[in-house]
């Protein structure tokens, strides 16, 4: 018994206690019970299958160890490092576990996280990409590419400092985070360089994301107040309409976000360049501009609404021309501004609800239905048989697929009469 002037003897870690704990109930038990014991033991922290005399055998030569390396240290050594030492020696160590297993985690995430934004590095850039290339040939579905970087992100750095800079990243890093699926992966793979990988994305959904995400960053810096104008440009690529191949896709993707810059900040691409890139078109990457191709009349593509934010989509799958204006009727599908302001930014891509019975039931009373015909994060779009007077705030109570009733109060933004006469309203959600 310590004297009671004399220091308390240091409190051993947690897994030395455990075996020490250990090793004096051993002591008590006959040699079957231990060789039992031991031998599942050592099948956890060893993943081998060892006899029940060889499990004993071990554990008797870590106590002899243990005495060993005290007596030449001159201190007590834990039963931890005597067995570390003995399972080494002995070529059985292949599977250490001794590790936390959340400090394990912890190190695999940093292997393949960027420590300043938080997003996926490069590194895993590649692997994922060619994990969701062969996805989607698997199951013959579209991935969408998008690479964007920040225009002047350098004047930022020199002016303001690297802080500063700092800042500007975790802001475009927060934004695409926001901005995302849960299917959806965001990676930073440069210096002011990002990469989006939008698996069941075509190249229309791929673009109306882009063009949001670049309008929400750029709100989201306004706090900074700096006098140098920081944007987020970006470049699309889609399989398998623009390659097959992930080098492919990277090329096509690059090439398109170089001729948006031009076409964004002040530079005139020379005649022969291929402005359809610029324009957001998704041409094939080898096919060249010819007059043939301006000139024959592009197939209408449908879309839900007339709002000024989706008209730029609606030229998606045509290079910007006379003829297609003419075609259209419609001169602001020509030639999309360079810059968009969206009212309400939607906060990821709709979810399409088309070939389901998913509807809503509206008002207090119930006693309307509208059929939902998509839905996201920031609202819905429904439609109704006939035009009813709409009021500035609808309850409303959606039945989704999947989904148990969800109450909502919506605020309608956008509406649209259909060529079968139906009434299509575009709704966000209110909390």
């Amino acid at each position: 018994m310590p004297s009671p002037g004399a220091p308390a003897p240091p409190r051993l870690p947690i897994e030395d206690s455990y075996l020490e704990l250990l090793a004096d109930t051993l002591e008590g038990l006959d040699t079957p019970a231990r060789g039992q014991f031991l031998q599942r033991y050592f099948r956890t922290i060893t993943h081998l299958d060892l006899q029940e005399a060889q499990c004993v055998q071990l554990w008797d030569e870590m106590l002899t160890r243990r005495g060993e390396l005290s007596k030449h240290m001159e201190r007590q050594i834990s039963l931890k490092t005597a067995l570390m030492d003995v399972l080494t020696s002995a070529g059985l160590f292949r599977v250490p576990i001794l590790i936390e297993y959340d400090e394990l985690k912890k190190l695999q995430l940093n292997a393949v996280t960027d420590p300043l934004t938080g997003l996926y590095n490069r590194r895993l850039f590649g692997e994922a990409f060619e994990k969701e290339l062969n996805r989607a040939r698997r199951y013959g579905q579209p991935l969408g590419l998008v690479i964007l970087d920040l225009h002047r992100f350098k004047e930022v750095n020199d002016k303001y400092g690297h802080p500063r800079g700092d800042e500007v990243l975790r802001a475009a890093a927060s934004t695409l985070k926001k901005a995302l699926r849960t299917s959806d992966s965001a990676f930073r793979i440069g210096g002011d360089e990002f990469a989006l990988l939008l698996p069941q994305t075509d190249a229309a959904q791929a673009l109306a994301l882009s063009r949001r995400v670049g309008t929400v960053f750029g709100e989201s810096i306004a706090h900074f107040q700096m006098a140098v104008s920081v944007s987020m440009d970006h470049g699309v690529a889609t399989f398998p309409q623009d390659g097959d191949q992930a080098d492919q896709l990277i090329r096509v993707a690059d090439e398109r976000l170089y001729h948006l810059k031009h076409a964004n900040h002040g530079k005139t691409p020379t005649p022969g360049s291929r402005t359809d890139l610029a324009s957001g078109a998704v041409p094939e990457p080898a096919a060249p501009a010819s007059s043939e191709r301006q000139t024959s009349a592009p197939k209408p593509i449908p879309f839900e609404s007339k709002r000024p934010a989706e008209k730029p989509d609606s030229t998606l799958s045509a290079a910007a021309s006379p003829s297609a204006s003419e075609t259209s009727g419609n001169h602001a599908l020509a030639v999309p501004p360079p810059a968009r302001v969206y009212t309400i930014p939607r906060k990821a891509e709709r979810v399409s609800m088309s070939g389901t019975n998913a509807y809503a039931v509206l008002g207090d009373q119930g006693i309307r239905r509208a059929r939902v015909l998509d839905l996201g994060f920031g609202g819905v779009a429904l439609e109704l048989e006939s035009q009813e007077e709409i009021p500035e705030s609808i309850l409303a109570v959606l039945h989704v697929p999947i989904l148990p009733p969800v109450r909502v109060n919506l605020k309608p933004v956008w509406f649209q009469r259909t060529p079968q006469g139906a009434y299509r309203i575009g709704c966000a959600f209110v909390s």
